[in-house]
């Protein structure tokens, strides 16, 4: 059986529905579809079937509280860091920083419209970390994670 994936968009309210479509369109490598500046609604387009679109609509009202939802973005290449700094650059701002010591957790990050989303470690990243872990330190979790279990 295929599986067919009901969202079609996923629409983000906007002040500037072109300078915000641009700024995800870099973030995610989609394709901004055919558009203009003073346009009301811009797509950015995936490339590929079963995949949801960003659209992006204009509205009066500016945001005006926290998101109910958001995107966490995990890079296919580079690291977070890499991604946290390359963003920034393009007018997204710190939130929020949950980056830990030992690599793990993320940044909490807002556009340039405040929308929040996050950025986890990279792929890479997270193929790392699983290679580097060896059987001695997955056997010492392993008690700790049935005293969890039984808790």
């Amino acid at each position: 059986m295929t599986y067919l994936n009901p969202v079609h968009h996923i629409t983000f309210d906007a002040a500037d529905p072109y300078r915000l479509a641009v700024f995800w369109a870099e973030l995610t490598g989609y394709v901004l579809e055919d558009s203009d500046p003073g346009d009301s609604e811009v797509l950015i387009d995936p490339g590929q079937p079963g995949v949801p679109g960003l659209l992006f609509i204009r509205v009066p009202e500016g945001k005006s509280a926290k998101n109910r939802v958001h995107l966490d973005i995990q890079p296919p290449t580079g690291t977070r860091d890499e991604t946290v700094e390359r963003l920034t650059g393009l007018g997204a701002r710190v939130v929020s920083d949950q980056r830990r010591p030992d690599g793990t957790g993320w940044v909490c990050m807002a556009d340039p419209e405040g929308n929040e989303f996050c950025v986890e470690r990279s792929a890479p990243e997270r193929a790392r970390a699983a290679a580097e872990a060896t059987p001695a330190a997955e056997a010492a979790e392993a008690p700790e994670a049935a005293e969890a279990a039984q808790a």
